[in-house]
């Protein structure tokens, strides 16, 4: 017997299992599938897990080079790094034991193994035991998400040559690293080991590390990750990655010449590609990308009436927030309720690294490129006395801005804890508020927040503490 509903979610990460807890509540009868786990790569070993870590290696990089500062001393420190692990292991199966409450709380039926979808609004599912299950439904939502990149040649073994899967799991860390690709997640590793003491080299083909933020963003990142003794090689290609008796050897070039970097292992982190294939979506006429990324409008709808994508899978915005917020709307849209639409371009973006990288909107440059007159709002943290107590003042706020209208365009953050600045700013953009009206606004004292109070005044040509 083939069990219907109205809502099926095929993928159980941020933006599916949202997906379905919406739709439900909106009176759907919902299901979700998933060949893996619930959480996705987000719970399981992505976001979650790495912020876990990460603040382990806060505290080991202070016990390791700023004991001084902060008058303490010690003998023989030791840093168990496996215990990081454990932690951060902890803290993921608390949280997709919390998704699966929350499926059980809204009557989603939760259905593990590798969906086909055989026809429009008719799906198999082969469970791990080889059982076939069939559901149909009047609506399914595609949310299977994305993979790392991986070139052929550079034959990922899982110990020598990894990807962030093997890299977020393994309790043992190598002497020396070389990490290719430096977007968020170059970024967040070559801090969590460098702050344990391992030799990092970063590589990046672009002209500059984190390369989809403000340039000068970029400028600053490096500045402080030289400070910290992680080299960074932007504009190198990588030609091969070999595997030695010791670890790997990555053979770079720039400008027409080649080294080699030797280290114990390579990190590939060089982007994502879809999950399409494998889900029956050509045989039933789903529109795909040339990448092979699925195709949607701003409701979520493919070109199939009543299958719909969302998240990773469609190459909108490869963020876990992003996805989540895409599963609300399409759920919306397919009960009939009053929804929005997302503009992607204004959507949060984050980076963990040390100091953190946050922003959202146009870049300086970008404006400029279409046409803005642009005045720039800035505060730099180390007028800040709450990062200075922190112990943590690299770094700044830099708000861009239409002359014009004094519309925020964008805003721009590398410093202590900027990931939590940014709702203040992009609610200020939802609701079209001005920097003048944001400097009106009265932030405590002393907090981190009050950065963005200064550069609002900054914006207006009125900085007080600068």
């Amino acid at each position: 017997m083939i069990e219907a509903f109205d809502v099926i979610v095929i993928g159980a990460g941020p933006a599916g299992y949202v997906a379905a807890i919406r739709a439900a509540q909106l009176g759907q009868k919902t299901a979700i599938v998933d060949k893996e786990w619930l959480g996705g790569v987000c719970l399981n070993v992505g976001c979650i897990p790495t912020k876990s870590l990460l603040k382990n290696a806060e505290v080991a990089h202070t016990l390791r080079e700023r004991g001084k500062e902060f008058g303490f001393t010690f003998e023989n420190l030791s840093l168990d790094y496996s215990a990081a692990v454990k932690r951060s292991r902890q803290i993921s199966d608390r949280l997709v034991k919390g998704i699966g409450f929350l499926m059980k709380k809204n009557g989603i039926t939760v259905v593990m193994g590798s969906a086909i979808l055989t026809r429009s609004g008719l799906i198999s599912v082969t469970g791990q035991d080889g059982l076939l299950t069939e559901l149909t439904a009047k609506n399914v939502i595609v949310a299977t998400g994305a993979s790392a990149v991986i070139p052929e040649a550079w034959k990922v073994d899982g110990e020598k040559v990894v990807t962030y899967r093997e890299a977020i799991l393994q309790t043992k860390l190598p002497k020396s690293a070389v990490i290719i690709g430096a977007g968020a997640i170059g970024m967040e590793f070559a801090t969590l080991w460098n702050s344990y003491g391992m030799e990092v080299t970063v590589v990046e083909m672009l002209p500059r590390i984190i390369p989809l933020e403000d340039e000068e963003v970029s400028a600053e990142l490096e500045k402080a990750l030289k400070k910290r003794g992680i080299q960074t090689l932007a504009g190198h290609k990588v030609e091969a990655v070999e595997r030695t008796e010791t670890g790997v050897k990555v053979t770079v070039s720039t400008e027409g010449q080649t080294k080699s970097i030797e280290a114990e292992q390579a990190l590939v982190a060089i982007g994502f590609r879809p999950n399409s294939n494998g889900l029956g979506l050509e045989e039933i006429g789903v529109k795909l990308s040339e990448r092979g990324f699925i195709v949607i409008d701003e409701k979520m709808q493919t070109n199939i009436p009543g299958i719909w994508a969302i998240g990773d899978v469609t190459g909108k915005l490869m963020l876990a927030h992003v996805g989540s917020a895409m599963g609300i709307v399409c759920a919306e849209h397919i009960a009939g309720h009053e929804t929005v639409t997302l503009d992607y371009e204004m959507m949060p973006r984050t980076t963990y690294c040390q100091p953190q990288v946050a922003s959202f909107g146009l870049t300086e440059a970008q404006a400029r490129e279409r046409g803005y007159t642009v005045k720039i709002g800035r505060f730099p943290f180390q007028a800040n006395g709450k990062a200075l107590g922190l112990g943590d003042y690299v770094g700044w706020v830099k708000l861009v801005v239409d002359e014009k209208y004094s519309e925020i365009l964008g805003a721009h953050m590398i410093g202590p804890e900027v990931t939590e600045l940014l709702p203040e700013l992009t609610l200020a953009r939802m609701l079209e508020l001005t920097p003048a009206e944001i400097a009106r606004n009265i932030h405590a004292h002393p907090t981190i927040s009050e950065v963005l109070m200064e550069a609002a005044h900054a914006a207006e040509g009125s900085a007080i503490h600068i």
